[in-house]
């Protein structure tokens, strides 16, 4: 068997970006004898998974027992018997934490333990090439729309770092919505030694002028964390960008999160008006912040951190303002209540979950009418380290 997965792995070195899963395909029908071998990729809204090889079939139609959507919500292989005494295996497709799609190998029959252990080596390696590979070709992106993005969204999500990430501290995800035509609301994390850096940005505006007003600003506080600077100097550098560029007349509320791994202790600026709120076992609670001036709004404005302590088992969760004052028909805002009842539905599930648990509830608060604003939802799940 080590053969076999270095015999695979080796066939992905030497394909080519657009043609991983052919080449993963002819080393599973060499090695294992598998009659076939396809490759299914999230969406952008995470609603489905849909074929590499056929874009308009989705794991859905081919998995009878809802085999596909089990291995991505579980993290965890699925066997799914299938007619003849075939075997449907379907494996997550992960890398650092964030959650591509699933690996279908459909054999003869099931499989033992060592050959299951391969498949999930294989997959390792399949989603980390799919994720260096996506820079050179569109064929994955093309697969993973199901409408065509406004040029904003293309930016917005051009922008973005990933959908999750793991550490051995924590595990953090984030969702855009609408996905297909966000303009201004954006996050950004950078995972260092000993430390966790995350924003929220709120741009002001709507389509394609405010998604270039969050890539400057993303941009701005990636320039200053990228060359050392701290949370001060990452918001003081990106608010005098956005100044001298437009003179006051736009600006972009922020929150800037830096977490040291080490010890949980959290240190914060927040200019404008992304959330934070904390699920403390079945409590939830707002992160009394003081606001500061939105980047961007006056020269040289200056800001100041405050901090406070995460505990092993927090559950963080930071939303803009069109998740929290969301406010359907004039009805009470999402954020008064039903968001709480929301975050605390999701306690057993893990941070990826919880945001899309998150975004459905806010859909379905808003019934029949579309998101009247951007909406931004990012979940932390602090475990802190463990003892050696």
């Amino acid at each position: 068997m080590p053969d076999a997965l270095a015999a695979m792995s080796r066939a992905l070195r030497e394909a080519a970006p657009d043609r991983l899963v052919e080449a993963v395909d002819r080393a599973l029908r060499s090695v294992l004898a598998a009659v076939r071998v396809d490759v299914f990729l999230a969406d952008y809204r995470i609603s489905g998974l849909w074929s590499v090889l056929d874009p308009e079939l989705s794991a859905g139609s081919l998995s009878g027992q809802g085999g596909a959507p089990r291995c991505f919500s579980s993290q965890q292989p699925v066997l799914d018997p299938h007619d003849g005494g075939h075997c449907r295996v379907w494996v997550p497709l992960t890398v650092w934490g964030e959650r591509l799609g699933v690996l279908l190998v459909e054999l003869t029959d099931t499989p033992d333990r060592p050959t299951q252990d391969v498949l999930a080596d294989l997959a390792v390696d399949l989603a980390t090439t799919l994720r260096a590979a996506d820079r050179e070709t569109d064929r994955y992106r093309r697969t993973r729309r199901r409408e065509r993005l406004s040029m904003a969204a293309e930016m917005q999500w051009d922008l973005l770092p990933g959908r999750s990430v793991t550490d051995e501290a924590f595990l953090l995800a984030g969702q855009l919505e609408p996905a297909y035509s966000v303009g201004g609301d954006h996050f950004d994390w950078s995972v260092d030694p000993g430390r966790l850096t995350l924003t929220v940005l709120n741009g002001a505006g709507t389509g394609l002028a405010a998604a270039m007003l969050t890539a400057l600003t993303v941009n701005a506080i990636r320039n200053a964390r990228r060359s050392g600077g701290g949370l001060v100097e990452q918001a003081e550098l990106a608010s005098d960008t956005l100044f001298y560029q437009h003179r006051g007349d736009r600006h972009v509320a922020t929150l800037l999160l830096s977490v040291d791994t080490a010890t949980g202790r959290a240190r914060a600026v927040d200019a404008g008006s992304p959330r934070v709120l904390r699920l403390r076992g079945t409590t939830v609670q707002r992160i009394a912040l003081e606001q500061q001036l939105p980047l961007g709004m006056f020269a040289e404005t200056r800001y100041t951190v405050q901090e406070f302590d995460l505990l092993p088992g927090d559950r963080l969760f930071v939303v803009s303002d069109g998740v929290y004052d969301a406010r359907p028909g004039g009805q009470e805002a999402y954020g008064e209540r039903t968001m709480a009842r929301a975050m605390r539905s999701t306690r057993l599930q893990p941070a990826p979950e919880a945001v899309g648990t998150v975004m459905r509830e806010l859909f379905a608060y808003h019934a029949d009418t579309d998101l009247r604003d951007d909406a931004v939802v990012v979940c932390l799940d602090w475990c802190g380290r463990r003892e050696r």
